[in-house]
């Protein structure tokens, strides 16, 4: 695509700033390389207009990056899955690709607190005919799962989940976890989004970085820690995007 090449590192670097720059690449030339050879050439049409509608957004450094949306693509057929969830949805980018790689009859439980992010990319997604795959709730996503584990009447979500994908508040990804484990089925994937924060994991604790960047840093190192250390699952942390990390529930 044309319109998505640059020329120089600079243009690059700027190009990538305004669409959420998440790659972890030292090279920003790579990364592009990666982006027009594999990702651009195959990205669905729907989900180049969600991804152009999302970098006019202020908010575009949420968005999942365009090769992070082909991997989860990939892997959700590679996994069959059918029955998903996903906590923290924005404009629904990765809410797209998931529901373009699910069959006819497969499912998405997404949960946002803002509607209004949603309604954004709905038009795309309802374009894209997929929309009937997708229940959105809006709101705070544990009370649902507490409601989904407690409810005696609902005993069939547990362990009913083949793949869950969580890009939401980070300082909650411990609570997440802790009630996902138990909704994913054995054998299915739990994915948590930007473990690799920006980098900052693995920088000293007084470098220099965004405030932001700083609040979050050591609630995503408390969950690193604990999924590493969790016997009930498998776990593969990737360089992808701004770092995911997949859980495999093994028990």
């Amino acid at each position: 695509m044309a319109e998505e090449k640059q020329t120089t590192t600079t243009t690059t670097v700027s190009r990538h700033s305004e669409v959420g720059h998440k790659s972890l690449l030292q090279s920003d030339a790579l990364y592009q390389y990666i982006l027009e050879t594999s990702v651009y050439p195959r990205e669905p049409e729907a989900m180049k207009e969600l991804r152009d509608i999302t970098a006019k957004h202020p908010w575009n450094l949420m968005t999942t990056s365009a090769d992070e949306g082909q991997f989860l693509a990939m892997l959700l057929k590679l996994i069959n899955a059918k029955n998903t969830m996903e906590i923290g949805v924005y404009t629904g980018y990765s809410l797209l690709a998931t529901a373009l790689a699910l069959p006819e009859d497969g499912k998405i439980l997404a949960m946002d607190i803002n509607r209004e992010n949603y309604e954004l990319g709905l038009p795309v997604i309802e374009k894209a005919g997929v929309a009937h795959k997708i229940e959105f709730r809006e709101g705070p996503a544990l009370p649902v799962l507490d409601q989904m584990l407690e409810d005696t009447l609902q005993k069939a979500c547990h362990g009913s989940y083949d793949f869950i994908f969580v890009d939401a508040d980070k300082d909650n990804y411990i609570n997440y976890h802790k009630r996902l484990i138990d909704l994913v089925k054995v054998g299915g994937v739990i994915g948590y989004d930007n473990t690799l924060w920006n980098g900052s994991v693995a920088e000293p604790a007084d470098a220099p970085m965004r405030k932001y960047v700083r609040y979050y840093r050591d609630f995503v190192m408390e969950l690193n820690k604990a999924l590493a250390a969790d016997p009930r699952i498998e776990i593969c942390m990737l360089p992808v995007g701004d770092g995911i990390t997949l859980c495999r529930r093994i028990s």
